[in-house]
């Protein structure tokens, strides 16, 4: 006994001993009444200080595993394992599988991320669209927890509100008044990122028709959440300039939609920018059919060349019927969780109820950190210089796949991919399966599309890729593809 003590750096020692000595009481290695070791004794068999098991004992004392009699020494408390797994523990199983509900199953089945191709050490992937950490701005980011919690750091670990924290919703306001949305009769709710925000606006949004329109392909976790809340999806071809609208009406005629979901800017997974007269000509056709649209904001901050193009919401003047869902996740930071629903205030006002009931409320302290982070004008140097990086990236994958992979077309404006489509009858699982086997993998575009098709497409992330790895890994998928096709 004793010998398996293994110290962890970074974590106090008497912390460390006294959930040694805890583990060995919970399962009754040490029994209820048992004289512990002396301090001295257990300092030389663990090899820590005496002080440290001194202050472990009066810690295991606190938390009810052990008592002190004045000159004697310290003892197991009786019963101290009871209840905590030990041999007297009732011991039954169920098969929880008989318990789980249908949105479980289906909410597994459409489980990607655990049926995905795990990326082994030295592999060349272009599956992530996450932002390249190493752009981080993490000492800015530093400051302004700091700057946070010497203002009001009190208030920011005690729990919050559900419709978010203000200082935050007003600068948001502002922000999206600068991309030329008008605010009047609008409110804000922050989430938990984007995924938050759709699965709220999807739960309070009745199912009168029982079905959404959208971009055919479009975003998978979308698309997921669509069909766990029992949604019909109808997927719309897309052109060079986004949503075919000659199919979109046609689609339109043909049956009533709940709501449109649409990514209108560096789409995913395609990249596709929609132009502006096509906005307005999507927009003249929701409100000719009375159509709701949740417009996904994606990564629109990401633009590399060309004008400013407004959402979708700005397009809707001063009508309510956008819900405009925001995020910075792809282009600051995904670990701090934090993201809006803009609507009419009506629907944020019962938005607010189901955020309440589901999480409480957004971190306070991510918001905090988040809006003192854009208080300080951090995001706009922040932008600048992950824009030239991206730009660079994307241009070199760009060269790259027109050099070396045999596609039919490549679409991407911007942003952190590129979508590439091979001839009809060509299957990227098999090429993603010999691409596997050379040490590249990428993401198989089916999973994007609303019907079943889009074997024959792929979608490449090159954020976080090295530059020699761009150029090795698509020459490795175009030289393959090339093999595949002969």
């Amino acid at each position: 006994m004793f010998k398996d003590f293994k110290l962890i750096a970074g974590r106090p020692v008497y912390i460390q001993v006294k959930d040694y000595m805890k583990h060995l009481i919970i399962k009754s290695a040490l029994q209820g009444g048992q004289k512990l070791p002396s301090t001295r004794e257990l300092s030389t068999l663990l090899k820590v200080s005496r002080n440290s098991i001194i202050s472990a004992y009066e810690s295991l004392e606190d938390d009810g595993f052990a008592y002190t009699v004045q000159g004697q020494g310290s003892y197991v408390s009786p019963g101290a394992g009871a209840g905590h797994g030990g041999p007297e523990a009732a011991s039954w199983s169920m098969d929880w599988k008989e318990r789980i509900s249908g949105h479980a199953l289906l909410a597994e089945e459409l489980d990607i991320m655990k049926r995905g191709i795990r990326a082994e050490k030295g592999t060349i992937s272009f599956t992530s669209i996450a932002p390249d950490e190493s752009l981080f701005d993490l000492e800015h980011v530093r400051r302004a927890f700091l700057e946070r919690m010497s203002v009001e750091g009190n208030v920011l670990l005690n729990y919050g509100y559900a419709k978010g924290y203000k200082p935050l919703i007003d600068y948001l306001r502002q922000y999206m008044e600068h991309k030329g949305v008008d605010m009047r009769g609008k409110d804000l709710l922050i989430t938990n990122g984007f995924t938050e925000g759709f699965d709220i606006v999807l739960t309070a949004l009745g199912k009168r028709h029982g079905a959404v329109i959208c971009e055919n392909p479009t975003h998978h976790t979308a698309v997921k959440n669509l069909k766990l809340h029992g949604f019909g999806i109808h997927g719309v071809t897309m052109e060079r300039d986004g949503i075919h609208l000659g199919e979109l009406k046609r689609a339109l005629d043909e049956r009533e939609y709940d709501c449109a979901y649409l990514v209108p800017s560096y789409h995913n997974p395609t990249g596709i920018v929609m132009s502006p007269e096509k906005r307005q000509g999507l927009m003249k056709l929701m409100q000719d059919y009375k159509v709701p649209v949740i417009e996904d904001g994606f990564n629109e901050e990401l633009r590399y060349s060309g004008a400013h193009v407004a959402p979708l919401i700005a397009a809707a003047g001063g009508g309510n019927s956008v819900v405009y869902l925001g995020s910075f996740s792809k282009v600051l930071f995904p670990g701090l969780r934090v993201g809006w629903v803009l609507a009419d205030q009506e629907l944020i006002y019962y938005l607010e109820s189901v955020k309440r009931a589901r999480s409480i409320h957004t971190s306070t302290l991510d918001q905090s950190i988040l809006y003192q982070y854009l208080l300080g004008g951090n995001l706009e140097k922040y932008l600048k210089k992950a824009r030239l990086e991206y730009k660079r990236k994307y241009e070199l994958t760009l060269a790259c796949c027109k050099e070396h992979i045999p596609y039919a077309s490549l679409s991407g404006d911007g942003g952190l991919h590129l979508f590439v489509t091979f001839a009809e009858g060509f299957n990227t699982r098999e090429l993603l399966a010999a691409c596997h086997g050379q040490g590249v993998i990428f993401t198989a575009g089916d999973i994007f599309f609303t019907d079943g098709t889009g074997q024959n497409t792929l979608r490449l992330g090159f954020s976080r890729v090295a530059d020699e790895d761009i150029r090795r890994g698509i020459e490795i998928i175009g030289r393959t593809a090339r093999q595949l096709m002969r």
